[in-house]
């Protein structure tokens, strides 16, 4: 009888895979350890303190870049959620037609297209828009960062969906519930846990985008990526590292939550 395929039985797997972890987060490692490094060097360990992250939190640039990130990835995290629950809510409560696969297809655009495709369309249509109507202020940034983070949200929600047993809601219409009051009572209830964590992923993937904020922003609307970007041009000190540090511990915890939130069952 021939054996079934087990991958993580084959000759080297083990190796490639410890290999492949190995360099890919040990530059992670390096850049949290030197966050704590006393003295001012990249390479040489002088002692432990916490002087760099205390002057990250005392930078008025820091403070302000921070700031508008969280503003932008809030705002665009909630509108996309919004959004991506219609789109989920439109995709499967309703039979399969000719036409869906497209939907879905055109939806989930962002993920398959480039970010820097993507960065450069907004770019034209915005810059048309900022010449028509002499606005330039965050509401492009939010738009944009809200149309590339629909399918991040879609996806969690749209899940959630599916795994959710129709008897409630059918139930729910036996007992002459209006359809507005079977979501508000029946689906919106059991549907929180995907659009929390819909929220969540959309919230990390605003507020640590760069390519296309570096291509929408207007002058003095400096992210936090993107003023870190710009500090790494001029010169690098470990006070990047701990706002990479205090990133990296940031997207941990949401993902982990993610996890959480999005694991709990019907």
């Amino acid at each position: 009888m021939a054996r079934r395929f087990n991958v993580r039985r084959q000759p080297g797997f083990t190796t490639i895979a410890m290999i492949c972890i190995f360099f890919l987060y040990l530059p992670i490692a390096t850049l949290v350890v030197f966050a704590f490094n006393a003295g001012s060097s990249l390479a040489v360990w002088e002692g432990f303190s916490f002087q760099w992250f205390v002057s990250a939190w005392g930078n008025a640039q820091v403070q302000e870049a921070a700031l508008r990130s969280v503003v932008i990835a809030v705002s665009a995290a909630s509108l996309a959620t919004v959004a991506a629950t219609m789109a989920a809510l439109a995709t499967t409560r309703t039979e399969n037609y000719r036409g869906l696969t497209f939907k879905y297809a055109i939806i989930n655009q962002p993920l398959m297209v480039p970010e820097i495709v993507t960065a450069v369309a907004l770019l034209i249509v915005f810059s048309r828009i900022k010449v028509w109507t002499g606005y330039s202020g965050l509401g492009y940034l939010i738009t944009a960062h809200t149309a590339f983070c629909i399918p991040f949200a879609y996806l969690p929600i749209r899940a959630r969906l599916e795994s959710m047993d129709l008897t409630l809601e059918r139930a729910a219409a036996d007992l002459y519930a209006t359809p507005w009051k079977t979501f508000q009572r029946v689906t919106l209830p059991l549907l929180w846990p995907g659009i929390l964590a819909g929220f969540m992923l959309a919230f990390v993937i605003s507020l640590d985008d760069v390519v296309i904020t570096e291509f929408v922003k207007s002058g003095g609307q400096e992210t936090l990526p993107t003023y870190m970007l710009g500090q790494l041009r001029r010169i690098v000190t470990p006070e990047i590292n701990a706002i990479s540090t205090a990133f990296l511990a940031l997207s941990i915890l949401s993902v982990t939550a993610f996890f959480f939130i999005n694991r709990k069952k019907v």
